[in-house]
């Protein structure tokens, strides 16, 4: 008996034409979100380039200090609540160097982290033809070798060595400093550096942590890249600034700081770190509103009611000293200018959060498993649509849109190209309670 596999029913012999496939499964599921872009200005790391780190990853190699030192505030400030953290160090500096003899000592990186190093030089017991080479940053060694010549030398994570005769014998010497290491000032051209090598990655929020001479300039450029990311590409992120009124529901501007539990005051700049790590972690079904800044005990500063109106009127993000804790008042963005098609509900974050996440899960869904995939006939637009519904229902089950009817609120029909179709959704996202009025009545 004939057998095999068929694709249209020709077969010439009598037999059994058995095709086998895997069902097919939805990948519907609402995208993952806590990923925050921030650009510093840093005493160590790899300049001009995105580092990726997560939560609870040991960066002293990398940044040259440990998450606990003050060096790393911001860092620390980011991972409140970003789960992963996309971050670029912004300015070329100078690099440390010292010298033993005809060997140059030279700084793995730029930065003032540089002027923490040592090297020395010491017999090795084991071994009295070679010598121990020992690395120290700030007083504590980071790495040891032996070595009998100067060409022997390898260099570190720490240091690079360059001896000019490699053959020359090693010589004790007590531990020799680098110096000069400088951090560089940071420019208007490198936050324009850094929005180019951003664009390459995956995120949900950017903080901006700068106010400066060069903020004219700056923020329009960066409202420039909100909205070409949002409305020309598709890529629904926000973007955090500080007291720059963009009118832009892509854009959050903060009006203050706050000051932590140390005494350390952050300025409204450097509180776009957490307001951008915040940001990129709620959920489409969270709202910010009331929400406390972790180890914050008081505002900076402290606005008076007729200031908080104001600034709420101006869609600025305002932190304010609550029952002996740091909130944020409401959750808005800047835009303010409401028209009949983007009323008031634009302005808040939490609702963004869901119309982004719709678009975004939806987006990636058609990309991954329609493009190119599915025919484009009632069979294949109707695929579409059950995973849309699919979608939404899982938004709505996470209380982040209601009174969705997959009747009624979704279509996906032919496009005028032949390889193109138009979706209609109509949702109704939730937000969350924000004043209540009561009226009590006293007998």
């Amino acid at each position: 008996m004939a057998g095999g596999t068929w694709e249209n029913q020709n077969k010439v012999r009598p037999g059994v034409y058995i095709n086998t496939a895997s069902e097919r499964k939805s990948m519907t599921a609402v995208g993952e979100r806590g990923t925050v872009a921030i650009p510093l200005t840093l005493g160590w790391g790899q300049s001009k380039e995105v580092l990726t780190i997560h939560v609870g990853d040991d960066v002293k190699e990398l940044l040259g200090y440990d998450i606990t030192a003050p060096e790393m505030l911001l860092l620390r400030e980011a991972f409140k609540r970003a789960k992963t953290v996309k971050l670029y160090r912004l300015a070329n500096g100078v690099k440390a160097q010292g010298n033993i003899g005809d060997i140059t000592l030279e700084a793995k990186y730029s930065g003032i982290r540089g002027n923490d190093i040592k090297v020395s030089i010491e017999a090795n017991i084991d071994d009295p033809t070679k010598f121990k080479v020992r690395t120290f940053v700030a007083n504590e060694e980071v790495h040891r070798q032996v070595a009998s010549t100067a060409g022997d030398l390898v260099s570190n994570d720490w240091v690079h060595f360059e001896a000019k005769t490699p053959d020359a014998a090693l010589t004790e010497t007590a531990g020799v400093p680098l110096t000069g290491g400088a951090d560089g000032n940071a420019s208007y051209q490198d936050y324009v550096d850094f929005l180019t090598a951003i664009d390459a990655h995956e995120f949900n929020a950017i903080s901006i942590p700068y106010e400066g001479q060069e903020s004219h300039k700056l923020n329009p450029l960066v409202l420039a890249q909100i909205k070409r990311w949002r409305e020309e590409e598709g890529r629904k992120v926000q973007v955090v600034v500080a007291n720059y009124r963009a009118d832009y529901e892509g854009v959050i501007t903060v009006k203050n700081g706050v000051v932590l539990e140390d005494g350390i005051k952050l300025d409204s700049a450097q509180a776009t770190v957490w307001t951008a790590a915040a940001t990129a972690s709620a959920g489409a079904n969270e709202s910010l509103t009331y929400q406390s800044y972790e180890g914050a005990v008081d505002a900076n500063p402290r606005l008076t009611n007729k200031q908080i109106e104001e600034a709420l009127t101006a869609g600025e993000f305002v932190f304010v000293y609550n029952n002996n804790r740091v909130i944020v008042e409401q959750d808005i963005n800047s835009f303010v200018s409401y028209t009949e098609k983007k009323r008031k509900h634009f302005s808040k974050n939490r609702v963004i959060r869901t119309l982004d996440g719709i678009a975004n899960d939806s987006k990636r869904i058609y990309e991954t498993q329609y493009i190119g995939k599915v025919d484009n006939n009632a069979d294949g637009r109707n695929l579409f649509k059950q995973e849309l519904i699919r979608l939404l229902e899982l938004y709505q089950g996470m209380n982040a849109v209601q009174n969705f009817d997959a009747q009624k609120d979704v279509t996906v029909e032919p496009g005028k190209e032949s390889d193109s179709v138009t979706v209609d959704v109509y949702i109704q996202p939730v937000d969350a309670i924000e004043k209540i009025y009561m009226q009590v009545e006293v007998k």
